[in-house]
């Protein structure tokens, strides 16, 4: 799914004692995805030698492909460093995944009956993290799941150590696989293993709290990540000096959960703490980056001026310390573009652009191919929003491309496609705006995530271009589907929800079923009537669609039923511009 962290914290430290740190090492190039996990865990358990008893020989590596000779004690230790130094000297993975997996093998058949073998647990994660790196994820996660019930966390802190490093490295794999609900149980189980171990104020504690609060943002789960994000806070504001580095990446992930929440005053005071931090650190680059982020809540105040200042103080320090076409000027260019349409200067959006443009066109070395497509698709939006949807859709096509090969990005290619149907449905291209949609649809339902508000918002929009197109049945289908998420994520009085309500309301006048769709418009009327209220300009409409329905149904139980296209709710039809403000930061605009 599209990533809407912006700035990736270091990924938390595995080690529960004093003992040497094993880390989860996501990817620096996205701060949106985690990569695949470390190949090499450690662990806090000293490492057997392959000639530990004195007077004998190392195994003939040529042996090894006897599998008698696994049931030697000697020779799991012997394979996993053999797996290890093949790693480390470039001969490639699939030599040392064949060591690793026969390590594993020999350990299982090696321990002691009742007795968990730590050394098995580390060999079945040197295995996974292997396959990840062959890109083979889902080879992986059995092999992890199988890795997490080795350990006995009761029997101290080597086994949590090896129980909380599992659940990680099993996270991040189903992170790369677009399992981001996965992802999170995992790291949950983690944090709690960690939390039994440390007690609840440990600072490592406090990297994990951050880490699993990216992966709430991620999903859009604020109020859980804003938990998290306080419980982060609290620990450092207890171990760590005032102003340190550690708080200000904290208060930069909660203004970035504030102002998806649209608590932009309470964001800014955060942004403006972590500004300062930065500074007593002499953190430049940083405070740079920051003011981006101010400059964004200023655009979201209406307070323009100060949103100019802070992106040119911001292009002036990137430029200065990174070059003129480096892709931190560019982000800052379409910043400013999106201002400027805003405020009603095109010519300037539309040159704000094309400068950005033309650094993507012509990356500096060392540019991923993830942070072009995503300046890709911020500069679509500003297209889409000049209503040049042409330009915009190219762009995104562009973006797509890019990702196509890349491990983890599946989400945020459906959000892509996504995208991509709206526009080709504002512009009246129909089938095209249908196909995106499936796509979209089949990669989140293949993610096997639960049913996110975004999802649901995407089976409506998909149900639109089934009426356009005279699918009946497969629209009502999808409405339906779509209530159910929405009721379940928003609830019966959100707008999005409201808007499915109507829409399969007109599909079932369309399809001659009158009194269900009676039945959605009267409770529609009665929600807003108790609950919201009859000042929306909609309810005169619901309610002039339901008296004409109840009186037309008794006159005639036969009657024909009417066009969908004079029944549809026109609000719900087209696309609506505070619809676009919810969903921008998924990279799916309505």
């Amino acid at each position: 799914m599209p990533g809407i962290v912006s700035a990736k914290t270091p990924p938390p430290t595995l080690s529960l004692s004093t003992a040497e740190p094993t880390q989860i090492r996501p990817s620096s190039s996205s701060a949106s995805k985690r990569a695949p996990p470390s190949p090499s865990p450690s662990s806090s358990r000293a490492k057997p030698s392959p000639d530990r008893s004195s007077g004998k020989k190392k195994p003939d590596p040529q042996k090894l492909l006897d599998e008698s000779s696994l049931d030697n004690p000697d020779l799991g230790p012997f394979l996993l460093k053999l797996a290890r130094d093949t790693i480390a000297s470039g001969e490639g993975p699939i030599k040392a995944l064949d060591y690793a997996i026969r390590a594993s093998k020999s350990f299982e058949r090696c321990a002691v009956e009742g007795e968990p073998s730590l050394d098995l647990a580390m060999s079945l994660h040197v295995v996974a993290a292997i396959y990840c790196s062959l890109g083979r994820f889902d080879e992986a996660i059995p092999v992890l799941e199988r890795a997490i019930q080795v350990p006995d966390v009761s029997r101290g802190s080597d086994h949590a150590l090896a129980a909380f490093s599992g659940f990680m490295q099993l996270g991040d794999t189903h992170s790369m696989l677009g399992q981001l609900d996965k992802s999170i149980d995992c790291y949950k189980h983690g944090l709690d293993i960690q939390i039994q171990t440390l007690g609840d104020s440990d600072p490592r504690v406090a990297e994990t709290c951050r880490y699993l609060a990216e992966a709430h943002v991620q999903t859009m789960q604020f109020e859980e990540a804003e938990k998290l994000c306080k419980q982060t806070l609290e620990i450092h504001r207890l171990h760590s000096v005032p102003a340190s580095l550690e708080e200000a990446a904290d208060r930069r992930l909660m203004a970035l959960i504030l102002e998806a929440k649209g608590e932009y005053e309470s964001a800014l005071e955060h942004l403006v703490l972590a500004s300062m931090a930065m500074i007593a650190n002499g953190q430049e680059n940083e405070v740079a980056a920051i003011d981006v982020g101010i400059g964004n809540i200023y655009q979201c105040l209406g307070r323009f001026d100060e949103a100019v200042f802070s992106y040119q103080k911001a292009l002036t320090v990137f430029k200065s310390a990174k070059g003129e076409n480096h892709p931190s000027v560019a982000s800052v260019f379409v910043r400013l573009a999106d201002l400027y349409y805003k405020t009603g200067k095109l010519r300037e959006s539309k040159s704000y652009c094309e400068n950005a443009l033309r650094i993507y066109n012509k990356p500096v070395p060392g540019t991923s191919q993830e942070e072009i497509a995503s300046g890709l698709s911020d500069i679509a939006a500003v297209y889409e929003s000049v209503n040049e949807p042409e330009e915009a859709l190219r762009l995104l096509e562009r973006a797509m491309k890019l990702l196509e090969d890349k491990a983890g990005q599946q989400n945020t290619i459906a959000g892509l496609e996504a995208r991509m149907g709206v526009m080709y449905y504002m512009i009246g291209r129909y089938g095209e705006a249908l196909s995106s949609f499936e796509t979209a649809v089949n990669k989140l339902r293949g993610s096997g995530e639960k049913k996110s508000a975004f999802f649901g918002v995407l089976l409506n929009q998909m149900g639109l271009a089934c009426v356009q197109l005279f699918k009946i049945d497969q629209a009502a289908e999808l409405f339906e589907e779509a209530r159910a998420v929405l009721e379940q994520e928003c609830g019966p009085c959100h707008q999005d929800t409201l808007g499915v309500y109507s829409n399969l309301a007109a599909t079932y006048d369309a399809m001659g079923r009158v009194e269900d769709s009676i039945e959605i418009l009267e409770y529609v009327v009665k929600l807003r009537e108790e609950k919201l209220g009859t000042a929306n300009p909609d309810f005169d409409d619901e309610k002039n669609r339901l008296a004409e329905l109840l009186k037309e149904a008794g006159k005639s139980s036969n009657r024909k039923a009417k066009s969908l296209e004079n029944l549809i709710d026109p609000n719900s039809k087209r696309p609506k511009k505070e619809t676009a403000k919810r969903w921008g930061g998924l990279g799916f605009r309505i």
